[in-house]
């Protein structure tokens, strides 16, 4: 329908702005588009690439490795050694950065403590994390031997030994 047909509808209807009488435009469109989807090509099965035909034998798989070995229950005494293995990192460098002389035994006793205690992995893992946090957390706050470092590594080996005897008294050793 033209416009200048579409205005003298407007003209004719009661309603100057009801749009003219639909019926012959649904039909010519729904006609357009049955026209339209009939004349495009059905996909072409012939074309497609067929599925790989799934065979009853599946590729072999590689050796399973065994599950770790669960991990022991922890003893009830190691929340005490994780805390003597952060003091004893503690002191290695506070005792190093104070140029105490027994600074070379701390990493050295650290490591006879992984050597008697770490029986497992994930045991000396924890052991060792906690060593390091006890190191890291001085050497981030300290870069010279201070009164207060003095302080602090005097205080950590009163600790230390308090926690040691009581370990020793309680679990043996």
């Amino acid at each position: 329908m033209s416009l200048a047909a579409w205005t003298y509808g407007l003209r004719k209807s009661r309603n100057a702005l009801s749009p003219p009488p639909l019926r012959g435009r649904v039909c010519a469109a729904a006609c357009l588009f049955a026209a339209v989807a009939g004349a495009l090509p059905a996909p072409a099965l012939a074309q497609q690439r067929p599925a790989p035909a799934r065979q009853g034998t599946k590729p072999p798989e590689k050796e399973k490795e065994p599950p770790p070995p669960a991990e022991p229950p922890a003893p009830p005494y190691d929340r005490d050694l994780m805390r003597l293995s952060e003091i004893i990192g503690s002191l290695a460098f506070l005792r190093g950065l104070c140029g105490a002389p027994d600074a070379p035994e701390w990493p050295t006793r650290m490591t006879a403590l992984l050597d008697a205690e770490g029986s497992t992995p994930a045991r000396r893992d924890r052991l060792a994390g906690a060593y390091n946090r006890g190191y890291r957390g001085y050497s981030l706050t300290y870069r010279i031997c201070t009164p207060a470092a003095n302080e602090a590594a005097v205080r950590y080996i009163a600790e230390g030994e308090r926690l040691s005897h009581a370990l020793a008294g309680r679990f043996g050793g």
